[in-house]
């Protein structure tokens, strides 16, 4: 599926758009669009939503590159 992965089943508990927005203190379409550019990782509901990852929310705040396992060298996330 493009643009996140299906839900599995976890104990991490996920975030909505809006409740990542409020971490970051953008918009939540803001959220949406580095999702879509693949800037953080989402997962998908079984509804379509997306959804993240706190514990990869938290790293970002923390200026961690979470997403390195993913992507090619010097090619960092710009949150």
């Amino acid at each position: 599926m493009r643009g996140g992965e299906i839900v599995e089943s976890s104990s991490e508990r996920l975030l909505t758009p809006g409740e990542v927005a409020a971490l970051f203190r953008v918009d939540p379409k803001t959220v949406t669009r580095w999702a879509a550019a693949g800037r953080i990782s989402s997962i998908r509901t079984p509804g379509g939503h997306r959804r993240f990852r706190e514990s990869e929310v938290h790293a970002l705040l923390r200026g961690e590159d979470v997403l390195t396992a993913e992507r090619p060298a010097g090619d960092a996330p710009r949150v």
